[in-house]
Protein backbone atom coordinates (compact mmCIF):
# COMPACT_ATOMS: atom_id res chain seq x y z
CA UNK A 1 0.00 0.00 0.00
CA UNK A 2 1.07 3.30 -1.03
CA UNK A 3 0.64 6.03 1.90
CA UNK A 4 0.07 9.55 1.81
CA UNK A 5 3.15 12.14 2.17
CA UNK A 6 4.04 12.08 6.15
CA UNK A 7 4.60 15.61 7.84
CA UNK A 8 7.76 14.85 8.99
CA UNK A 9 9.51 13.86 5.63
CA UNK A 10 8.34 17.93 4.84
CA UNK A 11 10.26 18.82 8.14
CA UNK A 12 13.78 17.88 7.49
CA UNK A 13 16.83 20.49 6.86
CA UNK A 14 15.52 22.48 3.92
CA UNK A 15 18.37 25.16 2.26
CA UNK A 16 17.14 28.35 2.88
CA UNK A 17 16.33 29.87 -0.93
CA UNK A 18 18.67 32.42 -2.71
CA UNK A 19 18.26 35.32 -4.69
CA UNK A 20 19.57 33.48 -7.67
CA UNK A 21 16.54 30.95 -7.36
CA UNK A 22 13.81 33.60 -7.59
CA UNK A 23 15.52 35.04 -10.72
CA UNK A 24 15.39 31.96 -12.30
CA UNK A 25 12.40 31.06 -11.09
CA UNK A 26 10.88 33.75 -12.76
CA UNK A 27 12.56 33.10 -15.95
CA UNK A 28 11.27 29.47 -16.15
CA UNK A 29 7.81 30.87 -15.28
CA UNK A 30 7.92 33.07 -17.97
CA UNK A 31 9.00 30.66 -20.37
CA UNK A 32 6.56 27.37 -19.21
CA UNK A 33 3.52 28.41 -17.36
CA UNK A 34 1.36 30.09 -20.57
CA UNK A 35 1.76 26.64 -21.59
CA UNK A 36 1.20 24.79 -18.59
CA UNK A 37 -3.16 24.58 -18.62
CA UNK A 38 -3.06 23.91 -22.72
CA UNK A 39 -3.56 20.81 -24.67
CA UNK A 40 -0.31 19.11 -25.09
CA UNK A 41 1.15 18.54 -28.49
CA UNK A 42 4.39 16.28 -28.42
CA UNK A 43 5.68 17.20 -31.89
CA UNK A 44 5.41 21.25 -30.56
CA UNK A 45 7.04 20.01 -27.07
CA UNK A 46 9.50 18.88 -28.88
CA UNK A 47 10.59 21.57 -31.00
CA UNK A 48 10.61 23.85 -27.81
CA UNK A 49 12.68 21.71 -26.12
CA UNK A 50 14.91 21.19 -28.54
CA UNK A 51 16.43 24.96 -28.73
CA UNK A 52 18.20 27.30 -28.41
CA UNK A 53 21.60 24.98 -29.06
CA UNK A 54 24.55 27.78 -28.75
CA UNK A 55 24.07 28.09 -25.22
CA UNK A 56 23.75 24.16 -24.63
CA UNK A 57 27.37 23.85 -26.55
CA UNK A 58 28.72 26.78 -24.35
CA UNK A 59 28.09 24.99 -20.80
CA UNK A 60 28.99 21.37 -22.18
CA UNK A 61 32.18 23.19 -23.34
CA UNK A 62 32.49 25.14 -19.88
CA UNK A 63 32.36 22.05 -18.53
CA UNK A 64 35.35 20.84 -19.70
CA UNK A 65 33.91 18.29 -21.99
CA UNK A 66 33.44 16.44 -25.08
CA UNK A 67 30.53 15.10 -26.51
CA UNK A 68 30.12 11.93 -29.16
CA UNK A 69 27.46 11.18 -31.21
CA UNK A 70 26.97 6.86 -30.97
CA UNK A 71 25.01 5.95 -33.78
CA UNK A 72 22.44 2.70 -32.76
CA UNK A 73 24.08 -0.75 -32.85
CA UNK A 74 23.45 -3.88 -31.18
CA UNK A 75 21.74 -3.19 -28.37
CA UNK A 76 22.90 0.38 -27.66
CA UNK A 77 19.75 2.09 -29.15
CA UNK A 78 21.85 5.72 -29.81
CA UNK A 79 22.68 8.48 -27.67
CA UNK A 80 25.30 10.00 -26.59
CA UNK A 81 28.82 9.27 -24.61
CA UNK A 82 30.32 12.16 -22.61
CA UNK A 83 33.23 12.61 -21.43
CA UNK A 84 35.89 15.06 -19.77
CA UNK A 85 38.49 16.83 -22.08
CA UNK A 86 41.10 16.18 -19.78
CA UNK A 87 40.67 11.99 -20.28
CA UNK A 88 42.67 11.10 -22.89
CA UNK A 89 40.80 7.87 -23.81
CA UNK A 90 37.87 9.98 -25.35
CA UNK A 91 37.10 8.05 -28.39
CA UNK A 92 37.96 4.43 -26.61
CA UNK A 93 34.54 3.71 -27.70
CA UNK A 94 35.46 3.01 -30.88
CA UNK A 95 37.37 -0.09 -29.08
CA UNK A 96 35.09 -1.36 -26.46
CA UNK A 97 37.93 -3.36 -24.69
CA UNK A 98 39.72 0.01 -22.93
CA UNK A 99 36.39 1.06 -21.39
CA UNK A 100 35.23 -1.99 -19.99
CA UNK A 101 39.02 -2.20 -18.48
CA UNK A 102 38.43 1.24 -16.97
CA UNK A 103 37.81 1.22 -13.32
CA UNK A 104 36.01 4.76 -13.75
CA UNK A 105 32.56 5.40 -12.69
CA UNK A 106 29.95 4.95 -15.56
CA UNK A 107 26.89 7.10 -15.69
CA UNK A 108 24.08 5.66 -17.36
CA UNK A 109 21.51 8.80 -17.88
CA UNK A 110 17.98 8.73 -18.28
CA UNK A 111 16.53 11.97 -19.57
CA UNK A 112 13.16 13.74 -18.41
CA UNK A 113 10.83 15.50 -21.02
CA UNK A 114 7.38 13.75 -19.86
CA UNK A 115 8.40 10.39 -22.11
CA UNK A 116 6.96 12.11 -25.01
CA UNK A 117 9.87 15.06 -25.47
CA UNK A 118 13.72 15.89 -24.63
CA UNK A 119 16.82 13.70 -26.04
CA UNK A 120 20.39 13.48 -25.24
CA UNK A 121 21.47 16.67 -27.02
CA UNK A 122 19.09 18.52 -24.75
CA UNK A 123 20.41 16.85 -21.07
CA UNK A 124 24.12 17.85 -22.60
CA UNK A 125 25.03 20.20 -19.88
CA UNK A 126 23.57 18.61 -17.09
CA UNK A 127 25.82 15.56 -18.26
CA UNK A 128 28.40 17.46 -18.98
CA UNK A 129 28.25 18.92 -15.23
CA UNK A 130 27.92 15.04 -13.52
CA UNK A 131 30.93 14.13 -15.59
CA UNK A 132 33.04 16.91 -14.63
CA UNK A 133 32.31 16.59 -10.77
CA UNK A 134 32.33 12.47 -10.51
CA UNK A 135 34.42 11.80 -13.37
CA UNK A 136 34.26 9.08 -15.69
CA UNK A 137 32.11 8.49 -18.58
CA UNK A 138 28.19 8.89 -18.87
CA UNK A 139 26.15 7.14 -21.90
CA UNK A 140 22.84 8.74 -22.25
CA UNK A 141 20.79 6.55 -24.87
CA UNK A 142 18.30 8.01 -27.29
CA UNK A 143 15.05 5.97 -26.35
CA UNK A 144 12.06 6.20 -27.99
CA UNK A 145 8.76 8.57 -26.81
CA UNK A 146 5.36 8.34 -26.57
CA UNK A 147 3.08 8.85 -27.78
CA UNK A 148 4.58 7.03 -31.59
CA UNK A 149 6.00 4.18 -28.79
CA UNK A 150 4.09 4.05 -25.02
CA UNK A 151 5.58 2.07 -22.84
CA UNK A 152 7.25 -0.44 -22.54
CA UNK A 153 9.31 1.35 -25.36
CA UNK A 154 11.00 3.67 -23.16
CA UNK A 155 12.11 0.71 -20.97
CA UNK A 156 13.12 -1.87 -23.99
CA UNK A 157 15.60 0.91 -24.85
CA UNK A 158 16.81 1.64 -21.32
CA UNK A 159 17.31 -2.38 -20.49
CA UNK A 160 19.03 -2.69 -23.90
CA UNK A 161 21.54 0.88 -23.25
CA UNK A 162 22.17 -0.68 -19.73
CA UNK A 163 23.05 -4.35 -21.13
CA UNK A 164 24.98 -2.66 -23.69
CA UNK A 165 27.56 -1.33 -21.41
CA UNK A 166 27.42 -4.73 -19.33
CA UNK A 167 27.67 -6.93 -22.13
CA UNK A 168 29.53 -5.41 -24.95
CA UNK A 169 31.06 -3.04 -23.18
CA UNK A 170 32.26 -5.08 -20.49
CA UNK A 171 31.45 -2.35 -17.75
CA UNK A 172 31.38 -4.29 -14.31
CA UNK A 173 27.63 -3.21 -12.89
CA UNK A 174 29.52 -2.00 -9.20
CA UNK A 175 30.99 0.45 -11.97
CA UNK A 176 27.74 1.91 -13.09
CA UNK A 177 25.36 4.61 -11.58
CA UNK A 178 22.09 5.05 -12.65
CA UNK A 179 20.77 8.73 -13.19
CA UNK A 180 17.55 10.52 -13.97
CA UNK A 181 15.52 13.20 -14.07
CA UNK A 182 11.63 13.75 -13.95
CA UNK A 183 10.19 10.76 -16.42
CA UNK A 184 13.51 9.77 -16.64
CA UNK A 185 14.18 9.89 -12.73
CA UNK A 186 11.00 7.33 -12.86
CA UNK A 187 12.07 5.22 -16.29
CA UNK A 188 15.67 4.89 -13.97
CA UNK A 189 14.06 3.46 -10.92
CA UNK A 190 11.47 1.07 -13.20
CA UNK A 191 14.90 -0.19 -15.04
CA UNK A 192 16.25 -1.08 -11.51
CA UNK A 193 12.95 -2.91 -10.69
CA UNK A 194 12.76 -4.86 -13.82
CA UNK A 195 16.96 -5.52 -13.51
CA UNK A 196 16.14 -6.76 -10.02
CA UNK A 197 13.02 -9.04 -10.87
CA UNK A 198 15.42 -10.47 -13.73
CA UNK A 199 18.22 -11.21 -11.71
CA UNK A 200 20.58 -9.09 -13.83
CA UNK A 201 23.56 -7.31 -12.02
CA UNK A 202 22.44 -4.02 -10.12
CA UNK A 203 24.19 -0.63 -10.47
CA UNK A 204 26.07 0.55 -7.55
CA UNK A 205 23.90 3.25 -6.95
CA UNK A 206 20.74 5.26 -8.38
CA UNK A 207 20.58 9.00 -8.40
CA UNK A 208 17.11 10.36 -9.47
CA UNK A 209 16.01 14.42 -9.81
CA UNK A 210 12.58 15.40 -8.93
CA UNK A 211 11.07 11.94 -10.21
CA UNK A 212 8.02 11.03 -12.10
CA UNK A 213 7.07 7.91 -10.30
CA UNK A 214 3.06 7.94 -10.07
CA UNK A 215 1.20 7.80 -13.33
CA UNK A 216 -1.43 7.35 -11.59
CA UNK A 217 -1.52 10.77 -10.71
CA UNK A 218 -2.45 10.67 -7.16
CA UNK A 219 -0.17 13.06 -5.38
CA UNK A 220 -1.63 15.66 -3.68
CA UNK A 221 1.31 17.87 -4.77
CA UNK A 222 -0.29 17.97 -7.67
CA UNK A 223 -2.88 20.55 -6.67
CA UNK A 224 -1.59 22.10 -3.40
CA UNK A 225 1.50 23.41 -5.73
CA UNK A 226 -0.40 23.82 -8.93
CA UNK A 227 0.22 28.05 -8.66
CA UNK A 228 3.61 27.32 -7.22
CA UNK A 229 5.73 25.53 -9.27
CA UNK A 230 7.24 27.62 -12.20
CA UNK A 231 6.96 24.76 -14.80
CA UNK A 232 3.84 22.78 -14.74
CA UNK A 233 0.37 23.15 -13.14
CA UNK A 234 -1.42 19.40 -12.37
CA UNK A 235 -3.13 19.37 -15.16
CA UNK A 236 -0.38 19.40 -17.30
CA UNK A 237 0.66 16.40 -15.52
CA UNK A 238 -2.44 14.33 -15.96
CA UNK A 239 -2.58 15.48 -19.50
CA UNK A 240 0.73 14.25 -20.22
CA UNK A 241 0.48 10.67 -18.74
CA UNK A 242 -1.79 9.51 -20.62
CA UNK A 243 0.61 9.62 -23.93
CA UNK A 244 3.34 7.26 -22.19
CA UNK A 245 0.60 4.56 -20.96
CA UNK A 246 -1.19 4.01 -24.17
CA UNK A 247 -4.20 2.39 -22.18
CA UNK A 248 -1.73 0.53 -19.74
CA UNK A 249 -2.63 0.13 -16.44
CA UNK A 250 -0.83 3.09 -14.78
CA UNK A 251 0.14 1.21 -11.47
CA UNK A 252 1.85 -1.36 -13.00
CA UNK A 253 5.56 -0.76 -10.69
CA UNK A 254 7.59 -1.13 -14.09
CA UNK A 255 5.01 2.16 -15.25
CA UNK A 256 4.57 4.15 -11.99
CA UNK A 257 7.80 3.01 -9.63
CA UNK A 258 6.13 4.11 -6.63
CA UNK A 259 3.68 1.04 -6.87
CA UNK A 260 6.79 -1.28 -7.20
CA UNK A 261 8.78 -3.31 -4.37
CA UNK A 262 12.23 -1.85 -3.40
CA UNK A 263 13.55 -4.60 -1.59
CA UNK A 264 17.82 -5.53 -2.73
CA UNK A 265 17.33 -2.07 -4.28
CA UNK A 266 21.29 -0.42 -4.49
CA UNK A 267 21.56 3.07 -2.44
CA UNK A 268 19.27 5.60 -3.57
CA UNK A 269 19.87 9.77 -3.61
CA UNK A 270 16.73 11.60 -4.41
CA UNK A 271 16.54 15.50 -4.54
CA UNK A 272 12.92 17.74 -5.35
CA UNK A 273 12.33 20.83 -4.80
CA UNK A 274 9.14 21.88 -2.03
CA UNK A 275 7.79 23.73 -5.20
CA UNK A 276 7.12 21.44 -7.80
CA UNK A 277 3.82 19.64 -8.65
CA UNK A 278 6.12 15.72 -8.38
CA UNK A 279 6.91 16.92 -4.81
CA UNK A 280 4.98 13.70 -3.33
CA UNK A 281 6.10 11.45 -6.03
CA UNK A 282 9.56 12.01 -4.95
CA UNK A 283 8.34 11.94 -1.03
CA UNK A 284 6.31 8.76 -1.57
CA UNK A 285 8.53 6.60 -3.18
CA UNK A 286 11.46 7.56 -0.80
CA UNK A 287 8.53 6.53 1.70
CA UNK A 288 7.97 3.27 0.04
CA UNK A 289 11.48 2.49 -0.68
CA UNK A 290 12.42 2.90 3.17
CA UNK A 291 9.52 0.94 4.27
CA UNK A 292 10.96 -1.83 1.85
CA UNK A 293 14.32 -2.08 3.85
CA UNK A 294 16.17 0.54 0.80
CA UNK A 295 18.83 2.94 2.15
CA UNK A 296 17.74 6.16 0.92
CA UNK A 297 18.85 9.50 1.15
CA UNK A 298 16.70 12.58 0.58
CA UNK A 299 17.20 15.90 0.71
CA UNK A 300 14.42 18.83 -0.46
CA UNK A 301 15.31 22.08 -1.78
CA UNK A 302 13.57 25.02 -0.90
CA UNK A 303 11.97 27.11 -3.90
CA UNK A 304 13.82 25.88 -7.03
CA UNK A 305 12.23 24.79 -9.95
CA UNK A 306 11.82 21.54 -11.25
CA UNK A 307 15.26 20.15 -12.23
CA UNK A 308 17.04 22.76 -11.39
CA UNK A 309 20.46 21.07 -11.36
CA UNK A 310 20.64 22.33 -14.78
CA UNK A 311 21.60 25.41 -13.61
CA UNK A 312 24.86 25.28 -11.59
CA UNK A 313 26.77 27.88 -12.89
CA UNK A 314 23.84 30.40 -11.63
CA UNK A 315 22.14 28.42 -9.01
CA UNK A 316 24.05 27.94 -5.59
CA UNK A 317 21.32 25.19 -5.08
CA UNK A 318 22.53 23.55 -8.25
CA UNK A 319 25.81 23.40 -7.67
CA UNK A 320 25.01 22.10 -3.67
CA UNK A 321 23.25 19.64 -5.40
CA UNK A 322 25.61 17.90 -7.86
CA UNK A 323 28.29 18.54 -4.82
CA UNK A 324 25.55 15.98 -2.75
CA UNK A 325 25.83 13.74 -6.03
CA UNK A 326 29.56 14.23 -6.06
CA UNK A 327 29.85 12.70 -2.33
CA UNK A 328 27.33 10.11 -2.64
CA UNK A 329 28.13 8.51 -5.71
CA UNK A 330 32.28 8.25 -4.12
CA UNK A 331 30.83 6.42 -1.46
CA UNK A 332 28.95 4.02 -3.11
CA UNK A 333 31.40 2.80 -6.20
CA UNK A 334 34.25 0.05 -5.24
Amino acid sequence: MVVAPESSELQQPIASRSWQSRVVDLLVRARMRPHAMRPIDPVWVRAQMGRPKAPRRWMVQAAGCVVESLPAHGLWPGGDRVQRLSDSRVGDERTHGAVGASTDPVLLYLHGGGYIACSPETHRPLVASLVRRIGGSGYVPTYRLAPEDPYPAALDDARNAYRYLLDTLGIASSRIVLVGDSAGGGLALALTLSLRDDGLPMPSSVVVFSPWTDLAVTGLSLDENSERCAMFAGETIRRAAKFYLGGADPRLPYISPLYGDFHGFPPMLVHASTDEVLRDDSIRVVQRARADGAHVEFRMWSGVPHVWQFFPAVLPEAAASLYDVERFVARHLP
